[in-house]
């Protein structure tokens, strides 16, 4: 069984040959600061950092293909994040309560948001939509209040109820 923990700074390194991280496996981990995910990993579970409030870095390896419905929900000391090419949708809440989320960098591979993906996440000014994607789900970015400006490309065909209620900014 792999072994790993949470040094007195608040990071942790999950072990090479690891290949998929659990759900709720980081549940409610406040203390959590920043993670290492090796290129082993090709999913991350439903919830897997859920409630990390004090999580601040993640770099996700271009080896994961599946980020699990609200994977990061919570996740509010999260700033910014890159989803890597490998990812196909932005599942439901995935991203939800990201209150410090300024920037996310959403690859040409994903060909859906899912709902409530980024609902909450009040710090987000600004998101630039892929081509590839061609639905967003119900209140994908609902509550996000920070945001400015955004371009829905002509390849999205579906654009669920409430996906920008709460959008003051725009």
């Amino acid at each position: 069984m792999a072994q790993f923990r949470i040094d007195e700074n608040g990071h942790c390194v999950i072990p090479a040959g690891t290949t998929s991280i659990g759900s709720s496996a980081f549940e409610d981990c406040s203390g959590l600061r920043s993670i290492e995910i090796p290129n082993s990993v090709t999913s991350i579970g439903e919830s897997a950092f859920s409630g990390c409030s004090g999580l601040q870095s993640i770099e996700i390896p271009n080896s994961v293909t599946s980020i699990g419905s609200g994977a990061f929900s919570g996740c509010s000391g999260l700033r910014s994040i890159e989803i890597p090419n490998s990812v196909t949708s932005i599942e439901y809440g995935a991203f939800s309560g990201c209150s410090g989320l300024q920037s996310v960098k959403i690859p040409d591979s994903v060909t859906s948001i899912g709902e409530r993906a980024f609902s909450g996440c009040s710090s987000l000014q600004s998101i630039e939509i892929p081509n590839s994607v061609t639905s967003i789900g119900e209140s994908a970015f609902s509550g996000c209040s920070g945001l400015q400006s955004i371009e829905i490309p002509n390849s999205v065909t579906s654009i669920g109820e409430s996906a920008f209620s709460g959008c003051s900014g725009l």
